[in-house]
C-alpha cells in the first residue's frame, strides 16, 4: 500500500482553521488595490469597503465559487508533444523561485550574479531531467532589462524544452505579452486556452492584501485559464501570526479568497492551492526555509487543499545554506520528503539554495536523483500473491546447488526495475571501485552529468515564420518606455516593488 498522508489536523482542528478562515473573509476581508478587480468582485456579490479597499467575501459567495475551480488540469510543452497532469491524488515536482545568483567555484566568493547564458542552461537541463516536469523563470538574468525579461525567456523556451513553463503574473501588460507570445507559439489563442502551456505565479501579500501589479496580471491568466499558484509567502512571527495555526489560517484566507477572485474573472480558470509560507529565525530576524515548521506549513495547506479539492503547490528541498553542504542535503531532503508525504500535488523544490536566492545546476540534477528517490518512498509496498514470491523464497532456500541466490531468478528481472529505484548519481560501490573512477563527489559527478547535458543538448527547430513573429514582438516589447508600464497598470510612480523584493526603477 502507499503510505499513509501525514496530516496534521484532526477533522474538527481542520473545521476550526476553515471557520476561522471564513470569519475572515466575511468580517475583514482582503485588501483589493486594483479599481476595476473590485468592481468586478462587486457585481459578483462582494462587500467593497470604499475608503479601506478591502473586499468582503460572504460564506455562501465563497462556496458558491470553489465549486467551479477545476480538480485536475493538463499543463502542456511549448509544441504539445509533451504534457502531464495535475491532480489532487498525485504529486509532480518541478523548479522553484528567483535566484538572482549562481554557484560558480571559481568566483572568489563561490557565487556570481545570473545572465541569460545561465537562465538558457537552466531551461536545457530541466528539459533532460526525468522527474522534474516544469521549470519556471528561476534564473533571473541580470543582463537583461527587467522590463523585457518575460519576452526574452518565452523566446528561449521555445527553443529549449520540450516541457511547459512558468511565469510571474507581473502586470497586465507583461501578461498579456506572455499570452500573446504563446499564441505566436501554439497557433493561437483556442489552443492555448484548450491545452494550457504556462504555470502562472500570483502571491498575495500577507496579511490579506492583493497587490494591484499581480491582480492585474491574475486576471490576464484566468482569462486565458493558465493554471496559476496562489502562494502567500507569509512569514511566522513577521508577516503572520507566529502560531502555526494562525499563519495557516491568515493564508488560508489569502488563497480562498484569491481563488474566488479567480472564479469572478473566469469561472473554471485553474488555480494551484498554494503556499511558499514558512517562519522567521528569531534570533536573526531572517526567514528560514530550511526549518521544519516550513515543513508543517506546508502540510497544513496541503490538507486544506483536499478539503477543497483544489490540486495543491508547496516548496520542497528548501534550504537556508550557503554552500553545497551537509546543512544544505539534510535541510532540502527533509522538506522534499515532508511534502511528499503530505500529499502535495506539485512540488516546486529543484536547483536552488540560499533560500532560493542561488541556482546550482548541480543541485538541479542531484534534485531530480531525490524527488525519483520520493516518489519511490510514497509509493509505499505493493502487496500480492506475486511480490510476496513464496515459491521463489521456496525455490531458492531449497536448492541443493551451491552459490544460488535471487539474482538469477526471472522474478527478480521482472520486478528489479519497479521496485528499486536506481539512483543517477549515487555512488554504491566499494572504495577501490570508487577510487578507480577518480574518487569524485556528488557535486563533481553532477558537474559532469550538467556538462555533458548541455553539450548534447539539441535546440528546437522553429519555423520561420513563428521565429521571425517572436522577434518582432520581442522588439516591441523592448521599445516600450517605463512610462508605458506604469499607464497600463494604473500606477503612476518612479519604481515599481516585486512582491519577491525586486525594485524596477525608471531608467533615466
Amino acid at each position: 500500500m502507499k503510505l499513509k498522508k501525514i496530516e496534521v489536523f484532526t477533522k474538527g482542528e481542520l473545521e476550526a482553521v476553515h471557520s476561522a478562515s471564513m470569519t475572515l473573509l466575511s468580517d475583514v476581508g482582503i485588501k483589493v488595490d486594483a479599481k476595476d478587480a473590485r468592481d468586478i468582485l462587486k457585481e459578483g456579490g462582494g462587500e467593497v469597503d470604499k475608503i479601506t479597499n478591502f473586499v468582503k467575501f460572504p460564506e455562501s459567495l465563497v462556496k458558491e465559487k470553489l465549486k467551479t475551480v477545476p480538480n485536475s488540469f493538463k499543463l502542456h510543452g511549448p509544441d504539445g508533444s509533451f504534457n502531464f497532469e495535475v491532480n489532487t491524488t498525485t504529486t509532480q515536482f518541478a523548479t522553484i523561485g528567483t535566484p538572482v545568483k549562481i554557484y560558480d567555484p571559481s568566483n572568489k566568493n563561490g557565487v556570481r550574479k545570473t545572465v541569460l547564458a545561465d537562465t538558457i542552461e537552466q531551461i536545457k537541463i530541466v528539459d533532460s531531467l526525468e522527474n522534474i516536469m516544469c521549470s519556471h523563470i528561476d534564473v533571473w538574468p541580470n543582463d537583461v532589462s527587467y522590463t523585457t525579461i518575460h519576452a526574452h525567456c518565452i523566446y528561449q523556451w521555445v527553443k529549449n524544452t520540450k516541457k511547459p513553463y512558468g511565469l510571474g503574473c507581473l502586470g497586465r501588460l507583461a501578461s498579456q505579452d506572455m499570452m500573446n507570445m504563446a499564441s505566436i507559439i501554439v497557433g493561437g489563442e483556442d489552443e492555448l486556452i484548450k491545452n494550457p502551456r504556462f504555470v502562472g505565479f500570483m502571491n498575495p501579500t500577507s496579511p490579506l492584501h492583493l497587490p494591484q501589479l499581480m491582480t492585474n496580471g491574475f486576471a490576464i491568466f484566468t482569462k486565458y485559464k493558465q493554471p496559476t499558484i496562489i502562494a502567500p509567502e507569509a512569514l511566522a512571527g513577521a508577516s503572520a501570526p507566529v502560531t502555526l495555526a494562525g499563519l495557516i489560517t491568515q493564508t488560508n484566507a489569502e488563497i480562498v479568497g484569491s481563488a474566488v477572485v479567480s472564479q469572478m474573472f473566469n469561472p473554471g480558470a485553474p488555480v494551484f492551492f498554494g503556499t511558499v509560507s514558512h517562519v522567521t529565525d528569531m534570533r536573526s530576524g531572517n526567514s528560514a526555509m530550511g526549518s521544519p515548521e516550513m515543513g508543517l506549513i506546508t502540510a497544513g495547506i496541503a490538507q486544506l487543499a483536499r478539503f477543497y479539492d483544489i490540486p495543491s503547490r508547496g516548496p520542497g528541498a528548501g534550504t537556508d545554506s550557503k554552500l553545497l553542504d551537509l546543512q544544505n542535503g539534510y535541510e532540502r531532503l527533509q522538506t522534499l520528503l515532508l511534502a511528499a508525504q503530505a500529499g502535495v500535488n506539485y512540488i516546486t523544490c529543484a536547483g536552488t539554495y540560499e533560500a532560493t536566492l542561488v541556482e546550482a545546476l548541480e543541485l538541479l540534477v542531484i534534485d531530480d536523483d531525490l524527488a525519483g528517490m520520493v516518489k519511490r518512498a510514497i509509493e509505499g509496498v505493493t502487496v500480492s500473491e506475486d511480490t510476496i514470491a513464496f515459491d521463489v523464497i521456496k525455490k531458492v532456500a531449497t536448492s541443493e546447488k551451491k552459490g544460488v541466490n535471487f539474482l538469477g531468478e526471472s522474478h527478480t528481472r521482472k520486478h528489479m526495475r519497479s521496485e528499486l529505484y536506481m539512483p543517477r548519481l549515487a555512488d554504491r560501490s566499494r572504495r577501490s571501485t570508487w577510487k578507480k573512477k577518480g574518487a569524485k563527489d556528488i557535486i563533481e559527478r553532477a558537474r559532469e552529468k550538467v556538462d555533458k547535458v548541455l553539450r548534447e543538448h539539441q535546440p528546437n527547430k522553429l519555423d520561420n515564420k513563428m521565429e521571425d513573429e517572436l522577434l518582432k514582438y520581442m522588439k516591441k516589447v523592448e521599445a516600450r518606455t517605463f512610462d508605458d508600464y506604469r499607464k497600463a497598470e494604473g500606477l503612476m510612480v518612479d519604481s515599481i516593488t516585486l512582491p519577491d523584493g525586486i525594485e524596477i526603477r525608471e531608467e533615466k
